[in-house]
Order: C-alpha cells, then structure tokens, then sequence
C-alpha cells in the first residue's frame, strides 16, 4: 500500500508535539548547570579543558562581604572559559587555609572567615581533579584568587603531573592569575594616582575589582561615609575609600588576558617554571 502525503504529514505532526522540540545545549560554562549527558557530550565534542576557581571566606574588612574570592573567582573564571573556548568551570572551592584555629591566626582572628589545613586543601584539590580527569577531562586549569595558598596549588599540579604521566591529562597552575593583582594591576594604579590607596588587603585594588564584578558585595554608602581603615579593622594597607568599578575593571581584564594567555601558551602540559 502507497503511503499517503497527508497521512504521512498528519503522522510527523503529531510525533512532534508529543515529543516536544528537541532540547537545545544550554548557553552556560558551568559544570554544575550540565546534566551528566550534558557534560559527557562536551567533552566528547572537544571541551577538555576544566577550570577549577579556587576562591576562599575570609574577612574583607567591614566594607566588602566575605564571599569576595568566592565571587570574584568564579565571575573571572567564567569570562576566562568562554575566551579561552572548550572549557568548563568548575564549582569554586570557597574551603581554603586562612589560618590556625587554635591559637586563631591570620584572618581566623576575625568572625568570617573559615579554615582548613593545607594538607586538607591539597588533597581536596588532587581527589576533585581527579574526578575530572577520568570523566575525560584532558587538562584541569587551577586559578587562585588569594595569595595564601599559591605555593598549594603549584605543589599539587606538580604532584598531579608526576602522577597523571603517560595518561594524556595535565594540570596548568596558572599564577599570572594572581599575580598580576599585586604586580601589572598595582602598577596601573600607582601610576594613575593611586599610589597611597593601594595596600595589601582590602585596599583600593579589592574593591575597585569588587565594584566591578559584583558591587552587591561592597557596602559602598558605608565606605564613602567612613574613616581610613585600619588593620584593627581589616584592612591591611591602602585606602578603598575612592575605588570604583571602572578601576576595577582595568584589574580584571588583566586577570583574564594574563590567565588566557598562560593557557594559550601550554602546548605540551608543562607547566612554566
């Protein structure tokens, strides 16, 4: 029997709007926003690359809130995916060593701030990556958005590459990342005006960088009204009192250019030294 065209078209009709349209990928860099399928058909398509944004709670002095790594981590870890290409971003790690509890040191001495050993941190960073690593993952990109754990997050992608050779994976440390906040970005500043304001925490820089991820996070009409802060306070250094978002957005383009370059720039999976 010859198939009737009506019949035919009547028939894909309906099996369209009883299976509904076919799904489409969703418009995100975010690992945790992907269902498994998802995340399987990325990697197969060629997005090998992880970020993992390595963030930590501490306090900010009483201007900026204390999920400022946390957030600023992710937000640049996000524009670093989609510059870079076939990358995902991972959940950040907000758990990161920021002093002893007993005796309470460093940021520990402040209500805030959460701690956990660097022992702890190294083996947390090495079991999540490898959980990447045999999804599929190819190369796990580490960023870290605060300066007291640098030394860890070298440590275990050296301890990681060791381990992973012959495997076809890698981890990029990338300290450009973090270093040009304190290095290019604190130069930038001095040199339009603002060599008094920057300090070493919670200074001009932190919250100008702040104001231009997520100003939510800065009690920027407290700030304005507000004495120099001190360290008793928090704030190590600096004046944040005139920062703005436009400075802060001069910091974080650094950020990413210098973490996209540093990944660009790693054919072979070594890391520089």
């Amino acid at each position: 029997m010859r198939n009737c065209p009506a019949i035919v078209a009547a028939c894909s009709l309906l099996a369209a709007l009883w299976c509904g349209p076919a799904a489409a990928s969703p418009d995100t860099v975010d690992f945790t926003d992907l269902t498994w399928t998802e995340i399987r058909n990325a990697v197969q398509a060629g997005d090998t690359t992880i970020i993992v944004p390595v963030g930590g709670t501490e306090q900010s002095g009483p201007y900026i809130a204390v999920g400022k790594h946390d957030v600023r981590a992710l937000l640049l870890a996000r524009r670093i995916a989609r510059t870079a290409g076939h990358a995902l971003v991972a959940p950040v790690v907000a758990y990161v060593p920021e002093g002893g509890t007993a005796p309470r040191t460093s940021h520990m001495r402040f209500p805030g701030t959460i701690s956990i050993t660097p022992a702890t941190f190294r083996a947390l960073l090495s079991d999540a990556a490898d959980s990447f690593r045999v999804q599929g993952f190819t190369r796990v990109v580490l960023i870290g958005d605060h300066g007291g754990y640098q030394k860890d997050l070298r440590a275990v992608a050296d301890a990681l590459n060791h381990r992973w050779l012959g495997t076809g994976a890698h981890v990029l440390y990338v300290p450009a990342y973090y270093d040009v906040v304190p290095g290019a970005y604190a130069t930038w500043l001095r040199q339009h005006g603002h060599a008094a304001e920057v300090g070493q925490h919670a200074d001009l820089s932190d919250t100008a960088l702040m104001l231009a991820l997520d100003p939510a996070l800065v009690r920027e009409q407290a700030l304005r009204a507000a004495a120099l802060p001190t360290a008793a306070q928090g704030v190590y250094g600096g004046d944040p009192r005139r920062a703005d978002a436009a400075l802060g957005q001069v910091g974080a383009d650094m950020q990413v250019n210098a973490t996209v370059a540093a990944m660009q720039h790693d054919p072979t999976g070594r890391n520089s030294p």
